[in-house]
């Protein structure tokens, strides 16, 4: 059930979303229509108040009608202090700016569950593989060699490793070697390499041409170490989001990488297949993602209505009905265009994939 994982984790997360409009909605005093949990025809509703809870039959995630969200939705007299369109505009901000806010708070918890619950995984310094004639390979690392220290300085992780490797630009180093049972002492200098990181940048830096065995040990974390992980795994997949976004439209990242749907539904299906674990870490990361690209301003995001809101606090008067209509439509074309992209390029993997030997 390939489809199955990747419904239940984008249902949850658009979810996720729209909740967020949802409560910050109510607590701005915003009448709420509809709250409704999936999308289609209703299959069930019950009105509690001014709102009509609903459960639809499509159950890709859900919707929030707020009272006068169209400006040209006819509201009575009665109704103007609860309608959305004549709320002042930081409340406006509020309602539009929570979905993508409780996207990545979602992340946040989802992150600091998983480090309480199974640790912090740490990949140890032992190699794997060496390089032919590489620094590591000439002057006689091996395969299985786990290092110890560095200049005399301890090295319990990989990226402990790779930190102290990146302070020695083109100058020697000392590595302290457990092979077996014996320690040993190897002096070799690291060669600078221009490389291209993930994000399309051009870089030099110091290799010495290992690579990592792949063992991890794991570190049982506090509450309050579980938090702190957390909060810095959020922070550093929101940074690689927004850096990858902005180096996609500076042409430094190619769109050949982005996913559409059926890539989507591929990778879900092989995180849940390695776990519950990597299923929800990969729920987090896309969640994140969720809501950083609604921030983008383009019409029919959140982002593009922050931005008409932005406009409207410099003019003192929102734009008109028109302009926001042709706009709408602009990015409507955006969006369309977008997707036909990733689809394009799901196709092209399929393809890749069942011409292979």
């Amino acid at each position: 059930m390939p489809i199955f994982w990747t419904i239940i984790i984008l249902g949850l997360l658009i979810f996720v979303h729209e909740w967020g409009h949802f409560l910050m909605a109510r607590w701005c005093g915003v009448g709420v229509r509809t709250f409704s949990l999936g999308f289609g025809p209703k299959l069930v509703g019950k009105c509690i108040g001014r709102t009509e809870y609903v459960i639809s039959a499509v159950p890709l995630g859900g919707y929030v009608k707020l009272v006068g969200e169209s400006p040209q939705e006819y509201i009575s007299e009665e109704e103007r202090y609860i309608a959305f369109t004549y709320q002042p505009l930081w409340k406006r901000t509020l309602i539009v700016l929570a979905g993508p806010l409780f996207n990545v708070l979602f992340a946040l918890v989802v992150f600091i569950s998983l480090f309480a619950i199974s640790g912090k995984p740490l990949l140890l310094p032992k190699i794997g593989n060496v390089q032919p004639e590489s620094p590591a390979a000439i002057a006689g690392v091996q395969k299985g060699d786990l290092i110890l220290a560095i200049d005399n300085k301890p090295v319990t992780t990989w990226d402990e490793l790779a930190k102290a490797i990146r302070k020695h630009k083109g100058t020697f180093l000392t590595l302290l070697l457990q092979r077996n049972n014996e320690k040993l002492r190897i002096t070799l200098r690291p060669k600078i390499e221009k490389i291209k990181t993930l994000l399309g940048d051009e870089i030099e830096r110091p290799i010495i041409g290992i690579v990592a065995a792949g063992e991890v040990k794991i570190e049982h974390l506090s509450p309050w170490g579980a938090c702190w992980e957390g909060l810095k795994q959020t922070w550093f997949t929101t940074k690689l989001t927004i850096l990858t976004i902005k180096n996609l439209i500076l042409g430094k990242l190619s769109f050949k990488m982005l996913a559409g749907p059926i890539g989507i539904i591929q990778l879900t299906t092989k995180q849940a297949q390695a776990g519950l674990a990597a299923l929800f870490s990969f729920a987090a990361l896309i969640s994140i993602n969720l809501g950083i690209i609604n921030l983008l301003p383009i019409p029919v995001l959140d982002g593009g209505h922050l931005f008409f809101y932005g406009i409207e606090a410099i003019r003192r008067r929102p734009l008109s009905v028109k302009t926001m209509e042709i706009t709408q439509r602009v990015g409507i074309a955006i969006l369309v265009l977008l997707m036909l992209i990733v689809m394009y390029n799901d196709i092209l993997r399929i393809v890749k994939q069942t011409t292979l030997p």
